[in-house]
């Protein structure tokens, strides 16, 4: 457009003469110039979109495949709100900053060059003018650069530890309102807004300052080319005409704002950058389960032995296990009791495969555990913790979790032995009744008796009970009780339990202390 306006200027002040008419093809081509951006623009839009939603969902998705191979070691060394920041915010900067570079940067590229080039054509000794943009531009990135890379960095970190905080209050509200301690949970996490203001601010401030300093960089020196250019022609030091002037004058603008657009993208690629990084943290993170590569298991009978099993947990100085060794036949139910830190649930997640011994061995079938991809193992076992784990979504949808395609004549019957019909029928929407994350508007019974029913619709060969009926009430344990003996025959069941009547009708009962087995009887 410079070319055409220029063009246009040069008619007008070529005088008297000049034919109207020649006006017209700079008019057509001014027109098509401007009007052919609606096709294009959408155009390049569209396909760049294309691609740039579809690498935000690999990465997101690959994020989540990560996470579910990292070890519970390092899930219990992470907080929610950090993976859930990787998750949605880090990702989303990535995006933008891939759709900015992807929008921009041909622009800048094509801009330049174009305007190189006329440049070069119509007045070709102010090219060392456009040259000196090169290092103006390295400096103010050099002076600023550094500054915003630790403010991007600061606020990414206030940013995971505000989400944290906030997943941590609404995890703690029942224990809050219960308590009347409302305004320590109000006061902890405006703490955490307070801090992100500041960071905000910084960052704020910084990048205003370097955009600033850009813009008044370049348009002080565009003026000087100005006045230079209009010096020399009053002092008819060279010809040019007043078209000339304003093409250069307008080739100029657009060079240098090329130049402060690609500035200005510094804090942007500054915060994707940083977000990169964030991201990496998990998708290279190398703790994860050993699984690749390994024999499956097709089918678990239920015998399982533990030999000579040590076990310490990281940076815990004494051993959560010490010697631990035991058979259990297919069929056979194991009750270990003892108290509190003697190892009851560490036995439980080495069982699960959660934690790796530091000496001894597992066997499982006569197989040793580690030279199994322990994803197949598990297809044979089911859990039932004392915390029950419901998420948003239908009665169905909980107890078919990973089983979405089975019989409705099993789910029944696992509702049926859950001791849960009376429950459902109970309900307007029956199974279709939707309850919300964790089970919220539930009793603990009724939690607990959702995640029963889960467990029996697996048909496990092995069966692992953590507490599984401390939250019911007596009456509703003695009915699932029942469900319990039924599902445990022909099965190996292993149940950490306090109460008598849970493990009365075991094999055997493992008594720990301390780590060690104290007795088998």
């Amino acid at each position: 457009m410079p070319v055409i306006t220029a063009s246009i200027f040069n008619l007008i002040t070529a005088g008297p003469g000049t034919d109207p008419a020649a006006i017209i093809p700079l008019a057509v081509a001014g027109f098509v110039i401007v009007t052919q951006n609606i096709v294009t623009h959408t155009l390049y839009i569209y396909t760049s979109s294309l691609y740039l939603r579809e690498v935000e969902r690999k990465i997101r998705s690959a994020l989540c495949e990560r996470i579910q191979q990292l070890t519970l070691s390092y899930h219990h060394g992470s907080s929610l709100g950090t993976l859930q920041t990787k998750v949605l915010r880090d990702v989303e900067s990535i995006e933008q900053l891939s759709r900015q570079l992807s929008e921009s940067v041909p622009n800048i590229i094509i801009t330049l060059l174009v305007a190189l080039a006329v440049t070069a054509w119509r007045a070709p000794a102010f090219l060392f003018f456009f040259a000196c943009t090169v290092p103006i531009a390295i400096v103010i990135n050099k002076v600023m650069g550094r500054r915003m890379t630790d403010a991007n960095h600061d606020y990414r970190s206030r940013v995971e530890e505000m989400s944290t905080r906030v997943i941590e209050m609404l995890r703690m509200i029942p224990i809050t309102r219960a308590h009347g301690l409302e305004h320590v949970a109000i006061g902890r996490v405006n703490e955490n807004f307070t801090l992100l203001k500041s960071s905000g601010m910084k960052l704020d401030v910084t990048n205003a300052c370097y955009g600033s300093l850009t813009w008044v960089m370049f348009r002080l020196f565009e003026f000087i080319t100005l006045l230079t250019a209009a010096a020399l022609m009053l002092g008819g030091r060279i010809e040019m005409g007043v078209g000339d002037v304003i093409l250069l004058s307008g080739y100029f603008s657009s060079i240098t704002g090329a130049v402060s657009g690609l500035l200005n993208l510094m804090p942007l690629i500054n915060r994707g950058l940083e977000s990169v990084s964030s991201v990496a943290e998990v998708l290279e993170c190398p703790d994860i389960e050993a699984n690749e590569n390994k024999l499956k298991f097709s089918g678990v009978e239920g015998a399982v032995t533990f030999k000579n099993v040590s076990y310490r947990y990281p940076q815990s100085k004494s051993h959560a296990l010490r010697d631990i060794s035991f058979e259990a036949a297919p069929g056979e139910t194991i009750a270990i009791i003892g108290p509190s830190g003697s190892g009851k649930s560490t036995i439980l997640q080495l069982l699960i495969g959660f934690i790796r011994p530091l000496s001894g061995t597992i066997y499982i079938d006569g197989h040793d555990m580690n030279a199994f991809d322990l994803r197949s193992y598990r297809k044979f076992i089911s859990v039932v913790t004392q915390e029950t784990v419901l998420f948003d979504g239908t009665i169905r949808d909980n107890i078919t979790y990973g089983n979405a395609g089975i019989a409705p004549f099993r789910v029944a019957k696992a509702i049926d032995d859950a001791q849960l019909s009376g429950f459902i029928n109970s309900l307007p929407d029956g199974l279709s009744t939707r309850i919300y994350e964790n089970g919220s508007r539930l009793s603990g019974g009724q939690r607990q008796r959702i995640a029963i029913a889960r467990a029996l619709l697996r048909d496990p060969a092995i069966l692992i009970l953590d507490e599984a009926t401390s939250a019911l009430d007596t009456e509703s344990e003695a009915l699932i009780q029942k469900a319990l003996d039924n599902l445990k025959r022909g099965r190996t069941t292993f149940v950490v339990a306090h109460r008598l009547s849970t493990i009365e009708n075991a094999t055997r009962t493992l008594t720990l202390k301390d780590g060690a087995i104290a007795s088998i009887r």
